[in-house]
């Protein structure tokens, strides 16, 4: 129940961030920094936007560690799988993946999230975690909702 009471209050954050004067890049700096800084289990929050010419990511505004991922072709890695597919992935141990692109070697989970506009995936909200196994449904139908209020910022 706590966790869901925590993700009500971000998202009502995440609204109010979206209806702010900044521009768009900077309010999904902001929010992930909020998702980071909120949920200890977030070591790593971006956003990937995609290219539908070219089928790939590029790598948006993110907090957490550097990565050499800023382009991910459409079916790469579990961010590539997540716009193939259109469907939220959720990794629990990267460990016991073939298609997964490594980050960082302290990265041992990950949720990715499309973001859409109508049937289109625009975007990823791509989360990782140093935890094996942290995410659960609660985690994806918080994200998912995430990616609703977001699409417009794309």
């Amino acid at each position: 129940m706590a966790k869901k009471f925590a993700f009500n209050t971000i998202l009502k954050k995440i609204e109010k961030i979206t209806k702010s004067p900044e521009d768009n890049n900077a309010k999904l700096l902001q929010i992930s920094q909020l998702l980071k800084d909120r949920v200890p289990y977030y070591n790593w929050v971006g956003f990937y936007i995609t290219d539908n010419e070219k089928k790939e990511l590029y790598l948006g505004p993110y907090v957490g560690e550097p990565t050499e991922h800023t382009r991910i072709p459409f079916g790469r890695g579990i961010c590539g799988q997540a716009v193939a597919t259109k469907k939220t992935f959720v990794i629990q141990d990267i460990s016991k993946q073939t298609n997964y692109l490594a980050c960082s070697v302290k990265v041992k989970s990950e949720i990715v999230v499309p973001v859409f506009n109508d049937k289109i995936v625009i975007a990823e909200i791509d989360i990782d975690s140093h935890e094996i196994s942290p995410f659960t449904i609660e985690d994806r139908k918080f994200l998912e909702k995430v990616a609703e209020i977001i699409k417009d910022l794309f």
